[in-house]
């Protein structure tokens, strides 16, 4: 019995002496330099974003955050690699939504559940779609492009980066809310894409504000609406699909905080407060306007609704479009 006595003693200590050290380490955090995984290659949208927010984020919390690039699976090495780490607020994903509410469908993914496996932390940035067409083609408008697909039903053609692409699928989306017959072309990437459109090899495509208002600007690509419920301030003339009559028509892409499951609430609250300062620094709002972002203060609550509302979406959209999975 005293054996037994001295075994739950020693038991008792070392589990009071373990919940001490981790509360330590929690107060203290961080008190090292982070990691932050971007699930794409250096030089795109979602990598520079990252490290401008990187800079910001690492200010806020008195440490360096390195930016580390996961490319692959179209942004899910890096998600899985973040559901995976050890929840002590040291590793972090900067994900794209599409990684978490399109590619995991599109794969058939059993890498991870976008939905139970992470903790959100907050949203960081919406980002818009714009429609662009070549200066060749005639329609003003995106109901003049419906009605000229409906009447020509082998003469509209779009491309995307891929087969289940975000830009994929918001033309998917377009189609099949408006019932009307379009070609999907799939290029490896944006930019090829975007160069057919240009020449006016394929009728139009979807591409990220970011990137198309170059296009824009130097009359490579005319706008003929955004995929976002209000306006871009960027681009201010160009109406929604709302306006242009698609009333259900709204596809927001976003970047959002994201860390492992089971992260203890102090850290948790750390993290929350210094992306909520990030979020009201003039400075960073000011780049992220002018990169065609907008800057998104919803909570982790808000990043879990957009995930689940988002998934959803899609898995209808994929199923409708009959996109083949792995």
């Amino acid at each position: 019995m005293q054996i037994r006595s001295l075994l739950r003693g020693c038991a008792l200590a070392t589990a009071l002496c373990a919940t001490a050290t981790a509360a330590q380490a929690e107060s203290r955090y961080p008190d090292r330099p982070l990691r932050l995984l971007v699930g794409y290659a250096p030089g795109g949208p979602v990598d520079t974003t990252a490290r401008v927010f990187a800079k910001y984020l690492g200010d806020k919390l008195g440490q360096t955050v390195v930016v580390e690039n996961r490319a692959g699976a179209s942004g899910m090495i890096a998600s899985d690699a973040t559901a995976k780490a050890a929840p002590d607020g040291y590793l972090l994903g900067f994900a794209a939504s599409p990684s978490l509410t399109i590619s995991p469908l599109v794969q058939n993914s059993k890498l991870f559940d976008p939905r139970k496996d992470f903790t959100p932390i907050g949203m960081v940035v919406d980002y818009t779609n714009v429609l662009l067409i070549g200066p060749q083609i005639p329609a003003k408008s995106v109901g003049e492009l419906l009605d000229y697909a409906k009447a020509h039903p082998d003469a509209v053609s779009f491309g995307s980066a891929g087969v289940g692409a975000s830009n994929h699928l918001s033309a998917e989306l377009l189609k099949l809310q408006a019932q009307a017959p379009m070609l999907h072309v799939p290029y490896r990437g944006n930019s090829p894409a975007m160069m057919d459109v240009v020449s006016g090899k394929i009728t139009f495509m979807f591409d990220i504000t970011s990137t198309a208002i170059p296009f824009i600007k130097s009359g490579k690509a005319r706008a003929l609406a955004v995929t976002s419920r209000t306006r871009n301030p960027e681009l201010p003339d160009v109406p929604t699909m709302i306006e242009a009559g698609l009333k259900d028509y709204e596809v927001v892409g976003w970047y959002a905080l994201m860390a492992p499951p089971g992260l203890p609430a102090p850290i948790k609250a750390r993290l929350a407060k210094a992306l909520a300062d990030v979020s009201q620094d003039p400075a960073f709002r000011k780049a992220m306007v002018e990169g065609g972002y907008t800057v998104d203060d919803g909570d982790g609550k808000a990043v879990q609704a957009r995930i689940e509302r988002e998934y959803a979406l899609w898995a209808d959209v994929i199923k409708s479009a009959n996109i083949q999975t792995n």
